[in-house]
């Protein structure tokens, strides 16, 4: 059983939509994609620097059509599940007939701009801690003001919160933590300070139409596989305020019977996370075009 995977904000590097752009159709698609929201998507995967791409404005609809266009490459599939991490979620929800690809790029560029907006309103970051037990970092995070925003299996564990917090917990890390690892992004997501952005998503989500998905969609909410369309887009619009449980998708996709996790462009991270967390399942990250032909021997291997 196949499992479909597409990463969040921070995996994206400068130039790496440049090779994806060479596919046929592809330029034109992306194209009408940066007509539609106001966003030049094929400069900034080709040409901007890690600086610009950071932007959570610009991160989050470059993520979702670099997802998009990934998985439109690999042909027609029928995977067993497909699970997004963060705004991958929304990739997700377009892979599996919740969204129209052009209502995920809008939701995703509101989506972009909410966010940019609630950070803006006190300097808050995240960081990733290496190491450690859950059980005791969760208390201690606690302890300094802290969210425990990403739990990610395998050991991994991001907090979030203003950067006098996350100073603190550089200067006073929980027993068994290695490093603590700032991440390129604008600011606490999955946390309350993201408020904001959760009202005005929500008011988008009533223009939209959800379909009920085809194939299980995995939540972050819980690892709760939902087959309600409604309820997607509610978890979808939750979802930035509240932490990611990346770790119960996995225990998940373990019931579900996976054997495979095929993460799409740019993969790396989940299929790292997959590793250690799903020892015997094969994966797979689609990082560019060059990885295509692996990509679709692995869904021929483990999809009916």
């Amino acid at each position: 059983m196949l499992v479909l995977v597409a990463p969040g904000q921070g995996s994206q590097t400068p130039g790496f939509l440049t090779e994806w752009l060479e596919l046929p159709g592809a330029a034109d698609r992306v194209a009408a994609w940066s007509d539609a929201i106001g966003l030049d998507l094929a400069h900034y995967g080709t040409k901007a620097d890690a600086e610009e791409i950071r932007d959570t404005a610009v991160a989050q609809p470059l993520l979702v059509a670099a997802g998009l266009l990934s998985a439109s490459a690999l042909g027609d599939i029928n995977p067993g599940a497909v699970a997004g991490h963060s705004v991958g979620e929304i990739t997700a929800a377009a892979l599996s007939g919740v969204l129209d690809d052009a209502a995920a790029l809008s939701l995703v560029r509101k989506r972009g701009l909410a966010m940019a907006d609630a950070a803006a309103i006190t300097e808050t970051g995240m960081a990733a801690l290496l190491g450690g037990d859950p059980e005791v970092t969760v208390p201690h995070l606690e302890k300094l003001g802290l969210t425990p925003a990403n739990i990610n299996g395998g050991g991994q564990i991001v907090a979030a919160g203003t950067m006098e917090q996350l100073a603190a917990l550089e200067a006073d890390k929980p027993e068994g933590v290695r490093r603590v690892v700032p991440l390129k992004v604008a600011g606490a997501f999955h946390t309350h300070h993201m408020g904001p952005a959760v009202d005005t998503l929500a008011e988008a989500a009533k223009a939209l139409a959800p379909a009920d998905p085809k194939v299980p969609y995995v939540s972050n909410k819980d690892g709760k596989a939902v087959a309600s369309g409604a309820e997607v887009l509610e978890r979808l619009v939750g979802q930035v305020g509240n932490p990611v449980r990346w770790d119960l998708c996995m225990e998940t996709f373990k019931e579900l019977g996976v054997t495979a996790l095929l993460e799409l462009c740019p993969g790396g991270t989940l299929t790292g996370l997959a590793k250690r967390a799903l020892p015997g399942v094969k994966t797979l990250a689609l990082k560019t075009p060059a990885d295509l032909d692996a990509a679709r021997e692995l869904v021929a291997e483990h999809t009916a």
